[in-house]
C-alpha cells in the first residue's frame, strides 16, 4: 500500500521513518477519528482485495529462522543485523562514524595491493568507495563460500574481509562505539559457528579504546568458546598503526 503520508500523524515524517510506529505498535493510543477510519477501510480494502505483496530480501532474512545443531540438540540462532544511524546521532557520535568508515577504506585499500580481494558489507559500501577508488576488480559482489546460511550472514556482516580465492585470510571488525564489544560479538559467532575455522581476526579500534578492547575481549562468553579464548584468535590493531602501515 503506498499510504504513508495519508494519515494525520504521518504527515509530518519523512517517507521512511519509523517515528509512525509508536502510534500503532505501543500500548493503545487514541488516533484522530480521521486516522482511525482511514486504517480501518485500508484494512478493509485489503482484506477484500487479498492483494500479495512480496517480501524484499531484507525482510526475507529477518523472518527467516536459523538452526544449529549441537552434539546435544538442535537449537534456533539470530543473526542481528547492524542498525540504521538514527536521527539523532551527535555531532562526535557522526565525526567517528566518518572515521571508522575512512579505517575501513584504509583496510581495504591495504589488502588490495597485497593482491588480495576485498569483501565490505553492502551497507558501508557508499562511504568506503568515496575514500577507497578502486578498479571494482577487487571489491567482491558475492562471498565465495560454502557455509550455511547462519555462517554466511555473520560473515557478511564483518566490517572487511581479505581473501586469497576461496579462502578468508584476514577479517577486520572497526570499533567506533563506546562499548566497544559489537564487533568482538560478531568475532565470537563466527568462531562459535565454526570453531574449526583458521583465520586472522582484528579488532581495529583508537588507541583511547585499547585498554577498553583487553578488558571487554577476556569477559566469560568470550573466553569459554569451544575452540578457546577469543583473546587468543583475535587481536588488537590501532588506528594509527594501519595509518603507518598505509604509508610504507
Amino acid at each position: 500500500m503506498t499510504k504513508y503520508g495519508m494519515a494525520l500523524f504521518t504527515r509530518s515524517l519523512e517517507r521512511g521513518s519509523i517515528g509512525w510506529t509508536g502510534k500503532v505498535r505501543g500500548s493503545l493510543v487514541k488516533l484522530e477519528d480521521k486516522d482511525g477510519k482511514f486504517l480501518a477501510d485500508a484494512l478493509t480494502t485489503q482484506a477484500n482485495s487479498h492483494q500479495v505483496y512480496a517480501l524484499d530480501d531484507a525482510e526475507r532474512k529477518k523472518l527467516a529462522t536459523h538452526t544449529v545443531n549441537r552434539p546435544d540438540k538442535v537449537v534456533t540462532v539470530s543473526v542481528p543485523e547492524d542498525a540504521a544511524p538514527t536521527e539523532d546521532v551527535s555531532a562526535p557520535q557522526e565525526a567517528e562514524a566518518r572515521e571508522s568508515i575512512r579505517i575501513q577504506s584504509l583496510i581495504a585499500q591495504i589488502g588490495a595491493r597485497m593482491g588480495m580481494s576485498i569483501w565490505i558489507p553492502r551497507a558501508d559500501r557508499g562511504g568506503v568507495l568515496k575514500e577507497w577508488k578502486n578498479d571494482g576488480q577487487l571489491l567482491l559482489e558475492r562471498l565465495p563460500l560454502n557455509y550455511d546460511d547462519t555462517t554466511l550472514r555473520t560473515i557478511e556482516q564483518i566490517d572487511v574481509i581479505w581473501l586469497r580465492g576461496r579462502s578468508i585470510v584476514r577479517a577486520f571488525e572497526v570499533e567506533h562505539t563506546t562499548a566497544v564489544y559489537s564487533g568482538l560479538l560478531r568475532m565470537a559467532d563466527l568462531l562459535a559457528l565454526q570453531p574449526n575455522m583458521d583465520i586472522k581476526l582484528h579488532i581495529v579500534a583508537p588507541i583511547a579504546k585499547r585498554d577498553k578492547v583487553f578488558q571487554e575481549i577476556r569477559r566469560p562468553v568470550f573466553s569459554l568458546l569451544e575452540k578457546g579464548p577469543l583473546a587468543e584468535s583475535c587481536t588488537y590493531l590501532s588506528y594509527d598503526s594501519l595509518r603507518e602501515l598505509a604509508g610504507q
